[in-house]
């Protein structure tokens, strides 16, 4: 290659160099694999068990929803990996060449780019092969993507260049098609790195960047392009005010890109995205450049060479994310699907039910004393009758049987209607310190202390009964919040270890 090549002639002959060479990635697979596999059975062996709560109570409810969440989680997984076959077999399709997927909201441009660039390698003698997906079958057509002020297409097309580079263009990201949206993001993990599209009149959209921001977190290649750098402008000609289109100052873009990387970088620090992984925008105008016949001054012109620089510099970590694109596209899965799945569903859950928790517990210290104020006031105006029944004989036996069966009798109706949620046992009531020699005064003195202390005694036994369930599920859920914490550090543990290793 001449010193004094054009970018553009680096960067064809760049692709034409491109060398295929996979890294042996059995062992940092089979590491992945060993995650998930220890994830499943963890969240099988923690599922949230309490044997002190009736399934109908609120906290047993919301522990079986998050029971049903995690047996469903796991059900699913299998089902979510199978759904990206498509796409891997896409990528399997172009094992040997670069895919770039061209993104973007409709109305960006991204047919027009295509076709330009596909020009530009015909220009230089190199084959240049359009198709379509259907049903993700590639159907070859000697038709050139379609373009228009709307959206044209509600297929995924693409073309090949020069045999070892392929440009897939999206149906629009925000499209007004729903099927078209979920298209794209259906062969997203098929690309080994990302163009993303963006219109000069609108550049930089928040919509936009949630989506590119997807794209980041997967560690992918992505340059962002500003489309329609171009801008109208009224002159006197022959007597009459014409409008032409021109390219914008490279003030102008300089401005531009600055603000949508600017823009860009703020919005990826908010979600928590690495912002070195934002390649520099680039602005550039197909419309000027191909009006202008292509020529090399109107390439770049129209920005087109500072373009073919940017790919020049992106293609090494393209080449990078392909060698290991099989591990990253399981990755994705495992970071998606699985772990941020389950912190969305499952870790907000356990928040709430830990929170219900806590006002279930202040519930019971207030029902404790609703309990006991409820069955003394069953038990104790009924002592005397009870002694006068009984004071012919000395009876205390049948006396202090008779208050033990009421007091258990009053408490037992009183925990069900009060701690229904929980599983409570009522203990037999004794009064082995009562002595039943003593004057009818100082006995019935010494009778209603004792049915106080056996009240509150059986009460509190109860409330710690319920407050031992709830601890006893607060632990569990805890323990499961901890290995769901664990489990999410592990897989970040695997994506660095791909990342270093096979960069």
């Amino acid at each position: 290659m001449k010193a004094d090549a054009s970018h553009e002639q680096r960067f064809i002959a760049d692709v034409d160099a491109f060398e295929f060479i996979a890294h042996d990635l059995e062992r940092i697979l089979h590491a992945m694999e060993a995650w998930l596999a220890q994830l499943s059975a963890d969240v099988h062996a923690n599922r949230l068990v309490c044997p002190g709560l009736k399934k109908q109570g609120a906290l047993a409810t919301q522990a079986a929803a998050i029971n049903d969440v995690l047996e469903q989680s796991v059900l699913a997984w299998a089902r979510q990996w199978h759904g990206l076959q498509p796409a891997q077999a896409l990528a399997d399709t172009f094992d040997d060449k670069v895919l770039l997927l061209v993104f973007g909201k409709f109305n960006a441009g991204k047919s027009s780019f295509c076709n330009l660039i596909a020009d530009r390698f015909a220009a230089h003698g190199k084959a240049v092969e359009y198709f379509y997906l259907d049903d993700g079958h590639i159907v070859e057509t000697p038709e050139r993507f379609r373009e228009g002020v709307t959206e044209t297409t509600a297929r995924m097309q693409g073309v090949r260049l020069a045999g070892k580079l392929v440009l897939v263009d999206t149906p629009g990201l925000h499209s007004v098609t729903p099927e078209n949206a979920e298209l794209t993001q259906r062969f997203t993990d098929s690309a080994d790195g990302v163009l993303w599209l963006t219109s000069s009149t609108s550049p930089g959209q928040v919509q936009e960047l949630d989506e590119l921001g997807r794209e980041l977190h997967r560690n992918k290649p992505l340059l962002p392009v500003v489309t329609r750098s171009d801008v109208y402008e009224e002159d006197e000609i022959d007597g009459e005010i014409r409008k032409f289109l021109r390219n914008k100052t490279a003030e102008n873009r300089a401005d531009q890109e600055a603000d949508v990387a600017t823009r860009a970088k703020e919005k990826l620090v908010a979600m928590g995205v690495n912002t070195g992984l934002l390649e520099a925008p680039v602005s550039v105008s197909a419309h000027l450049a191909r009006e202008q016949q292509q020529t090399q001054a109107a390439m770049a012109d129209a920005g087109f060479e500072r373009l073919y620089a940017a790919l020049i510099a992106v293609i090494e970590p393209t080449l990078a994310y392909k060698r290991r694109k099989q591990a990253e596209v399981f990755l994705h899965h495992l970071e998606e699907n699985v772990m941020d799945a389950l912190c969305r569903d499952v870790l907000t859950s356990i928040e709430a039910l830990r929170s219900s928790a806590q006002e279930a517990l202040a519930v019971i210290e207030r029902q404790q004393e609703q309990i006991a104020n409820a069955v003394w006031r069953h038990v104790a105006p009924a002592l005397p009758a009870l002694l006068d029944a009984h004071s012919s004989t000395r009876d205390m036996k049948a006396v202090l049987d008779s208050l033990s069966q009421s007091i258990v009798e009053s408490v037992s109706r009183e925990v069900a209607r009060h701690f229904g949620d929980y599983i409570v046992s009522c203990a037999e009531v004794r009064f082995e310190d009562v002595n039943g020699d003593m004057d009818y005064p100082r006995l019935h003195a010494e009778l209603v202390k004792a049915i106080r202390d056996r009240i509150v005694s059986l009460t509190a036994r109860a409330a710690e009964q319920c407050r031992a369930s709830i601890k006893e599920l607060t632990e569990r859920a805890a323990h499961l919040h901890a290995l769901l914490r664990t489990s999410e550090t592990d897989l970040a543990g695997l994506s660095d270890r791909l990342r270093s290793e096979f960069d």
